[in-house]
């Protein structure tokens, strides 16, 4: 279902963009492009077909925006790595391991000081 709704989100976002860059500029946004300027300029115009195509896509990706969100929100844990709340389940610990305190801190190794600190590279 995610695959989905994120293909289709995709598909919005490249011809939310093709249509945008296909409209014809006004003038004055960047300062560069003609408008024609040959009527008077109101400050409303008629909705032209490309402008209500450009809002009907910008509301459906707003809304497959919202169901991304949605979705990954319930795909997520209730658990915050910030309070420490994750742990490690018990099938992963070793009872053998230099760190089995049940903290999340990695095991400390001793290293002798006239070694380098090179990685191991087997």
């Amino acid at each position: 279902m995610e695959n989905v709704v994120l293909v289709v989100h995709l598909l919005l976002a490249l011809t939310l963009i093709g249509v945008v860059l296909l409209q014809r500029s006004e003038g004055g946004g960047l300062g560069i492009g003609g408008g024609g300027g040959g009527g008077a300029m109101s400050s409303r115009s008629a909705a032209t077909a490309l402008g209500k195509v450009t809002w009907v896509l910008a509301i459906a990706f707003i809304c497959t925006s919202l169901a991304l969100t949605i979705l990954a929100a319930q795909k997520a844990s209730d658990a915050s790595v910030v309070s420490g709340d994750i742990l490690v389940p018990s099938s992963e610990q070793s009872t053998d391991s230099p760190n089995s305190s049940g903290s999340l801190l990695p095991p400390t190794v001793a290293v002798p000081s006239n070694e380098p600190l090179v990685p191991d590279v087997d």
